[in-house]
C-alpha cells in the first residue's frame, strides 16, 4: 500500500491562533506569562510563492517601518512582481528602491532557481518541513531563519519555529526569567515542550516581546 500523505496542521485563522493559545497556556507557564501581558498574537499569514518569499528577504533585519517602505517601492517598481520582474531588473532600479547588495544577489539567486526549475514551490506547500528547509537553503542567501519564517507564514506550520531568530531568543529569556537571551540550542530544547504548537508559540513569544519592549518605553502596550 502507498503510503499516506502527511497532513500538517496548518495556522489558517484567528481561531486557529486561539486554539494554539489555549493548548500553551495549559501547559507552560512561560507562555502563560507571556499571554498575560501581550494578549492573542495576530495570525501573520502571507501567501506561499515568490512574492511571499521575496517579502520575507527584503523584510530581514530592517524595522517594521523600514522594510513596509522598501517593499511598497518594490512593488510599485516591479509589476506583476515574479521570478520574470526580478531576473529582468537592472541592479540601478533595485538599489534605488532600496534593497541592499546582498538582498539584489538572494532575490536574482531565487530567481534563477526558479526559472530554471530548481526551485518549484508550489510543490512545498504540501511538503514535509524538512524538505521545505532544504529547497530553499539549496539558494544562494536563504538560511534557517528564511526557511523557518516561511514554513511559518507563507505556509502556516502550526509547529514551525525559528530557533535562530534573536526576538524570540531574547523573549523566551524573558518570560523564562533566565537571563538576557538563550542560545538557539536552549530555546531549540525549550520549545520542544511547546510542540505541536509550536508556530503558536512563536507568535506569542514575538507579541511578548514587543509588549515588552513598549511597556519599557512608557508606550501604551
Amino acid at each position: 500500500m502507498p503510503a499516506k500523505p502527511i497532513v500538517y496542521r496548518i495556522i489558517e485563522t484567528e481561531d486557529d491562533v486561539r486554539a494554539g493559545v489555549r493548548s500553551l497556556r495549559r501547559k507552560c507557564a512561560i507562555l502563560r506569562r507571556a499571554h498575560d501581558l501581550a494578549g492573542d498574537p495576530p495570525l501573520r499569514r502571507r501567501q506561499p510563492g515568490f512574492e511571499g518569499l521575496a517579502r520575507i528577504i527584503v523584510g530581514q533585519q530592517l524595522s517594521i517601518a523600514s522594510a513596509a517602505a522598501i517593499w511598497g517601492r518594490f512593488e510599485q517598481a516591479l509589476r506583476p512582481l515574479d521570478a520574470v520582474a526580478v531576473a529582468s531588473a537592472s541592479d540601478d532600479l533595485l538599489r534605488a528602491v532600496g534593497m541592499s547588495g546582498g538582498k539584489i544577489r538572494t532575490l536574482r539567486a531565487v530567481s534563477a532557481a526558479i526559472l530554471g526549475g530548481q526551485l518549484d514551490l508550489p510543490a512545498l506547500d504540501t511538503a514535509p518541513d524538512a524538505v521545505v528547509q532544504e529547497s530553499l537553503q539549496q539558494v544562494s542567501g536563504i538560511g534557517p531563519w528564511t526557511a523557518d519564517i516561511y514554513l511559518l507564514f507563507c505556509l502556516g506550520r502550526a509547529d514551525a519555529f525559528a530557533a535562530g531568530d534573536l526576538a524570540l531568543q531574547i523573549a523566551a529569556a524573558a518570560a523564562a526569567e533566565q537571563g538576557d537571551r538563550l542560545s538557539l540550542a536552549a530555546l531549540e530544547e525549550m520549545a520542544e515542550r511547546w510542540r505541536p504548537w509550536r508556530g503558536v508559540a512563536a507568535r506569542l513569544l514575538w507579541a511578548y516581546y514587543a509588549a515588552a519592549k513598549a511597556q519599557r518605553s512608557g508606550a501604551p502596550v
